[in-house]
């Protein structure tokens, strides 16, 4: 029997939220509150929406972080 797509959807949409909690994981803020979490992602977006160089600067930071787990 096939899946419906709203079936597949939901799954994609749950395996896309557990891997952007890995990465607040990841990020070591496992036991921060949330509001403090979202106050980071919402500064975060303000930022990088201002600021190309800002963009770039966090980027290169989070590649490295994913750079050392292949190693």
């Amino acid at each position: 029997m096939r899946r419906s797509s709203s079936s597949e959807a939901r799954k994609k949409d749950t395996r896309e939220k557990i891997e952007l909690g890995g990465l607040i994981v990841k990020a070591g803020l496992r036991y921060e509150k949330r509001a403090l979490l979202l106050g980071l992602l919402i500064d975060g977006v303000d930022r990088i929406k201002a600021d190309e160089a800002e963009r770039a600067r966090l980027l290169a930071i989070g590649a490295e972080a994913f750079g050392r787990d292949h190693e």
